[in-house]
């Protein structure tokens, strides 16, 4: 894929190739706008696939307003799906309560061999589910069941909870069937099949009856009757009414089900005049306790499966426990309760015949399990141990046939439930790293992206990781993989040393000149150590001091600070004396040092002469023309050094000052590097902040004259 940006963030214009298949590194120092990259490609994807239209989030701050300046990102068509790492991965998947990653069944176990044992155990109990499921009588007894259970509210000592559907309905009795003497009159009313809105229609006019003599409704005359009106208010209450509407209906779509005796205590319960005892509710307890056991049972055989069969030490008698037998349920013992538990008992029959077979099923796909469980497991503790870390991960079953990934320290037996308090921030990328590699290899994405992922380790967790994810016969290996990084190590460990192991890999260095951005590619041959660089640009720099530049440096890396280290250092501290700072009080050299160092460097530099580069280093506009003829970031800013040197009222870059301090001296780190002749190692904005420093010293100069 060649990806074109535009108009996104930093970036106002770039192209990035991304070989298929293939582990793709762009190297690059922080600003360039790795992060901007990464989110304009997933964006792109994710927007033409989701019918999102995240890509304007981009959109740079100079541009807002200009539709024509529009963030535009083109060459992903190839990709309809992709998976990133950064951030916002790690705070929705990683790292849960009691879980390490976020759907860990999914990505560890049910692959398309589970699947395939789960759809063998399904097709042998396939009968009683299909029944359960889809007949109609079963399927409105069972609703039935739940409703009138849902009835007495949350479970209580009583047996009926206060604020439930039965105790609003018939806390006080049965005011419908039981009419109080004076309201006869509203018998059609009160019992009709809508009186619940009857009544809430009586109360909510209630307020009207005192603002004259005459109806509000008819206008005709009820002085004598508003005390009868207003006593509807006092005995009836719409959500009782309706309450009791409901569960009345309950109880007569149920009535078939309870035993003889059971019926009738029922009938006169929904019929009492003045609520319901503490006997009365002692037995209906009772009864749904009845109802919820049946209900369960029904829900057992219709649930059966491998989660429900697994762990069985004989499958016949786990068969066996389901059926259901109705001499224990004497409250619901009648011809139409039979008829529905013998439907299960017969399907149950069915699947009995068939317990050799299903037995052999459950085996097979607990085996597979277990195997799965210890090779997942074994991959990232293998991993935890190489790369140092004191911690392993468990593979558990949960409730519901599911197992979920766990944390566990080796000083501890019982897993940790909140991982992400206890793990550093490095072990936290570590750990979210190889989580996100299993996700992606669950759901294959045409394209993966890590934003920045390894440069929080040290080394040796720097190879383990990439080793982890690159490497393995189970890793990200062979996937098309974007890794944008400003970490070199990578680079030095997959391209220069081991190329062999990670191959096939392509990296390249991303640039971003004043909001350009451009790839030159990185090869093997690329990659060399300091010294040989160094050595390199001694021979090609153009000017004397760029050579001495890298001179010095080479010189300091090797430890030789001898003459010749001397003199370099004294002729960018431009001091006309040269001293010998190995000594305390920097006396001045000696002549004999002095010729010995002067020799020293014109073996490395021909033609070298103290005071004739001493002019230069103290010539400011000989160093500003230098400066603007030259190509290499890295020479420029150590001639802006060189230029700056000593003048201590000249208003220097702190952003300058702060890449030297912090960052400028990070290649001491490194054995192997980039020549930074070649590759712009220094960024953009560093140089931009030189050059209004230089412009600055240029205009101070002109009105000191």
């Amino acid at each position: 894929m060649d990806i074109e940006v535009r108009n996104c963030n930093n970036i106002d214009e770039g192209c990035v190739a991304i070989v298929d298949g293939s582990l793709n590194i762009k190297y690059a120092i922080n600003g360039t706008g790795k992060t901007t990259l990464a989110k304009a490609i997933e964006y792109s994807i994710t927007d033409r696939t989701e019918g999102r239209n995240n890509l304007l989030a981009l959109a740079a701050f100079k541009n807002m307003g200009q539709p024509d300046a529009a963030p535009v990102v083109r060459g992903t068509d190839s990709a309809v799906s992709v998976r990133i790492f950064d951030e916002s991965y790690v705070d929705e998947f990683v790292f849960l309560p009691g879980e390490l990653l976020k759907g860990s069944f999914e990505v560890f176990i049910r692959d398309a061999a589970y699947e395939d044992g789960v759809r063998q155990i399904e097709s042998l109990v396939e009968e009683i589910k299909l029944l359960l499921s889809e007949d109609e009588q079963i399927a409105a007894f069972r609703a039935d069941l739940t409703e009138l259970s849902g009835g007495f509210g949350r479970p209580t000592k009583s047996g009926i909870h206060a604020s439930s559907p039965i105790a609003k309905a018939l806390k006080g009795g049965n005011k419908v069937d039981n009419i109080p003497e004076g309201l006869e009159a509203y018998e059609q009313y009160i019992q009709g099949s809508d009186n619940f809105k009857w009544v809430k229609w009586q109360l909510d006019g209630k307020s009207f009856i005192d603002i004259s003599d005459n109806c509000p409704y008819c206008i005709g005359g009820i002085a004598a009757k508003k005390d009868t009106i207003r006593k509807i208010s006092e005995v009836y209450d719409s959500k009782a009414v309706e309450s009791l509407n409901k569960m009345v209906a309950v109880f007569q779509r149920l009535s078939q089900y309870f035993s003889d005796d059971t019926k009738h205590v029922i009938e006169g319960f929904v019929a009492n005049v003045d609520g319901y005892t503490d006997d009365e509710t002692s037995y209906l307890a009772q009864v749904r306790e009845q109802i919820d056991r049946l209900n369960r049972r029904f829900e057992q055989a219709q649930n059966i499966g491998f989660s429900s069969l697994k762990d069985a030490d004989e499958i016949m008698e786990r068969l066996d426990s389901y059926v259901i037998d109705l001499q224990l349920f004497p409250h619901l013992k009648s011809d139409s309760t039979e008829a529905m538990v013998e439907k299960v008992n017969h399907s149950l029959e069915g699947v009995r015949a068939r317990a050799g077979e299903l037995q052999g099923c459950v085996r097979r796909q607990e085996a597979l399990i277990a195997r799965l469980v210890d090779s997942n497991r074994g991959e990232i503790n293998a991993f935890l141990k190489n790369a140092g870390y004191k911690y392993s991960v468990n593979i558990t079953a949960v409730e519901g046939g599911e197992h979920r990934l766990r944390l566990v320290h080796d000083d501890l037996d019982d897993p940790i439930e909140d991982a992400k308090a206890h793990l550093s921030f490095g072990e936290r990328n570590a750990f979210a790293l190889v989580l996100f590699m299993y996700h992606v290899l669950k759901e294959d994405p045409d394209l993966v992206v890590l934003d920045d992922p390894i440069s929080s380790f040290d080394k040796n967790k720097k190879y383990a990781i990439v080793d982890m994810l690159f490497r393995k016969s189970r890793s990200l290996r062979g996937k098309t993989v974007l890794l944008l990084t400003h970490d070199f190590e990578p680079i030095v460990d997959m391209v220069f040393h081991h190329s062999d192991r990670f191959a096939p890999t392509y990296a390249a260095f991303l640039e971003n000149s004043g909001g350009v951005l451009q790839e030159i590619e990185i090869t093997k041959a690329d990659i060399s150590s300091f010294l040989a660089v160094a050595d390199t640009n001694i021979a090609q720099a153009q000017h004397i001091l760029s050579k001495l530049v890298y001179l010095r440096r080479k010189l300091e890396v090797m430890g030789e600070k001898g003459d010749g280290y001397q003199l370099i250092s004294n002729i960018f501290h431009k001091r006309a004396i040269p001293i010998d700072k190995r000594v305390d009080g920097g006396p001045p050299m000696t002549p004999e040092q002095i010729s010995v160092g002067t020799g020293e460097i014109a073996s490395c530099v021909a033609g070298f002469d103290y005071d004739a580069v001493l002019a230069m280093a103290t010539d400011d506009g000989q160093l500003r023309e230098l400066y603007s003829n030259t190509v290499s970031n890295y020479e420029k800013l150590h001639l802006y050094r060189i230029l700056f040197h000593g003048k201590d009222d000249a208003i220097e870059s702190d952003v300058v000052r702060k890449f030297i301090n912090e960052a400028f001296h990070i290649e001491n780190d490194y054995i192997y590097q980039l020549n930074p002749r070649k590759y712009q190692t220094v960024p953009q904005y560093v140089i931009d902040e030189c050059d209004k420093a230089i412009a600055g010293l240029v205009g101070m100069s002109v009105l000191a004259s």
